[in-house]
């Protein structure tokens, strides 16, 4: 299968011509990199969105009634609609672009050793379609009674009657937003799965496939496979919004809860779609800054797919207060249980490769092993809400929103920053900063913990999240609480503030960074076998060939401390001496 996957990869580089100019290089490439880099920076650009967002609605509830502006000027409908496209954005305009399609788009032919993906043009209209569905979401802002303010869930009555949304074009143009990127990503999805498969470089086998790889693939799998319920529920939903239908209405012979299963089905198995990546990229992090090789490679593997399994089967613990039958609630409580068993082990895989390692506090390591420590945070406040007994006290509060953003920002935030930091010499040739990186680092981890702890705590008090303002409930309101919410929204501005020194040496390193060779980690992986930044083609007419896994560290019997996968096994005199 390797030489005729070799073979495939060569048709393609001999077929793929490219002009220099400067649309087709940059606007409509068929690049994998190039492609790579929209989805990265328009998830950039998004997530600069969302945290605006989240800053305006944090100012309100953290100073009421102020006129200082955006500090508390906005209207319950406004700050629905900041809370609903705040969530909605970073999830699926920011964590699934940067961590799926721009790593997968720049990784997966350079990892697996091949000149680009097998559908460029198909890879190129997924990127456009995205591009639109992101446009799309903006414009939704701007047209009258302005976005959608339903929840990121979508739950009807909100999301499919203007009279409780208050929009009649904002929520339209939301589920249109969305729908768009869902079938980008299936577009995506087809050619990360597809490349894997078909052109892998000559001797590279399953077992040799770099973890992250591997985490992409599952990941696209599990978003084909639970996707297809959303799709056609959002297509009811768009029904009852624009043509009347009752699909999700009582009085017509619908049922509301309709949706929330056709949307968790999707949802529960979104959250492993996000998570899988990041754990592959932190993996990729830590064999290489622990010089050891990976702990339980097989384990993990199989790992991921018990867990991929068991997410199509934990999705109604969301819907524990809708009137799911209590029997039922005991099956969905015993699964989202065991769900935690191969998340855990992937978990102590990286603790054991971690385990008696040589390891250096790069600032990509340091995201790495945060991601490890605050995703644990984000897994252990998850098994309560399992807990059927427990969840119906703390369902919708900020418990939730919690232990949400535990989950999340590991995934989105803090593993991205972590990829950045690592791969930025392969993107563009150059290192970032690691002083001020450092910097970087601390000003992000630290006020993150300011923002959600307290927030725990709001929950366990009882205070639902989605509520304007609380000075209208003077039970709620008293000065305890109401010191957590400025503590918060003032971490929220620490974390914000330290977001420029990133930016500044984001683009400074693009020009003035230390310049890196192919290899400035000493990794094994095949992407640093090609020229930093790679050409078009990646490694020219001279494919590599692959010997070993990816994770050969600290061989006994070797000088060096690591073993690339193209670097041919010694001969017997050599190994004699």
């Amino acid at each position: 299968m390797a030489d005729t996957a070799t073979a495939t990869a060569v048709d393609h580089h001999d077929d793929h011509g490219h002009s220099e100019s400067f649309w087709s290089k940059y606007i409509f490439s068929t690049d994998h990199k190039i492609i790579g880099f929209q989805y990265l920076f328009t998830g950039m650009a998004m997530g600069l969105i969302g945290g605006f967002f989240s800053y305006v609605f944090r100012m309100h509830l953290a100073f009421p009634g102020s006129e200082v502006p955006f500090f508390g000027i906005v209207s319950p409908a406004a700050y629905n609609s900041l809370v609903t496209n705040h969530g909605t954005i970073m999830i699926f305009w920011v964590a699934m672009p940067v961590l799926i399609a721009a790593l997968g788009n720049f990784l997966i032919p350079l990892m697996i050793g091949c000149d680009d993906m097998v559908f460029p043009r198909i890879n190129r209209l997924s990127y456009q379609i995205f591009l639109i569905s992101a446009i799309v979401l903006i414009a939704s802002f701007f047209v009258p009674q302005g976005g959608f303010g339903g929840a990121w869930t979508a739950y009807p009555p909100l999301s499919s009657e203007a009279e409780y949304n208050g929009t009649p074009f904002g929520a339209p143009m939301w589920l249109i937003a969305v729908t768009l990127e869902i079938v980008a990503f299936l577009l995506g999805g087809i050619n990360f799965i597809t490349t894997v498969m078909n052109a892998r470089a000559k001797g590279m086998k399953l077992y040799d496939i770099p973890m992250v790889v591997w985490m992409i693939v599952i990941a696209s799998i599990l978003f084909m496979a639970s996707v297809g319920p959303l799709v056609a529920g959002a297509v009811m939903l768009l029904f009852d919004q624009t043509l009347g239908t009752g699909f999700f209405d009582p009085a017509a012979g619908g049922d509301p809860v309709l949706w929330q299963h056709l949307f968790w089905f999707f949802g529960h198995p979104e959250v492993y779609v996000v998570l899988l990546p990041a754990m592959g990229v932190v993996i990729e992090i830590i064999c290489t800054f622990a010089r050891k090789k990976l702990f339980g490679y097989k384990m993990i593997l199989y790992s991921s797919v018990g867990l991929g399994i068991l997410s199509f089967f934990v999705w109604a613990h969301h819907q524990f207060i809708s009137g799911v039958d209590p029997r039922a609630t005991y099956l969905f409580t015993t699964t989202t249980l065991l769900i935690s068993i191969p998340v855990a082990l992937m978990l102590f895989a990286m603790i054991g490769t971690l385990w008696g390692g040589s390891i250096r506090f790069t600032t990509a390591m340091l995201f790495a092993l945060s991601f490890i420590a605050e995703f644990l945070i984000g897994g252990v406040t998850g098994i309560w809400l399992g807990s059927s007994g427990t969840d119906i006290y703390l369902h919708d509060t900020y418990f939730v929103l919690a232990h949400f953003h535990y989950t999340f920002v590991p995934i989105a935030i803090i593993g991205t920053f972590s990829a950045l930091y690592y791969w930025f010499p392969k993107m563009f040739g150059r290192k970032l900063n690691e002083f001020w990186g450092k910097i970087h680092f601390w000003g992000t981890i630290i006020p993150f913990n300011g923002i959600f702890l307290p927030l725990f705590i709001l929950g366990a008090a009882g205070q639902h999240r989605r509520i304007a303002g609380y000075t209208a409930y003077p039970d709620l309101y008293t000065e305890n609480f109401q010191d957590l919410r400025v503590f918060a929204t003032g971490s929220l501005i620490v974390l914000i503030l330290f977001q420029i020194p990133f930016f500044v040496n984001f683009i400074v390193s693009l020009k003035r960074g230390q310049k890196a060779g192919p290899n400035p980690w000493n990794a094994n992986t095949l992407e640093w076998v090609a020229p930093s930044p790679p050409p078009h083609g990646n490694f020219g007419d001279d494919l590599p060939q692959v010997y070993r896994g990816p994770y050969e560290f600290s061989v006994e019997g070797r000088e060096e401390d690591y073993w690339p996968q193209n670097e041919p096994d010694p001969g017997p005199s050599e190994t004699s001496k």
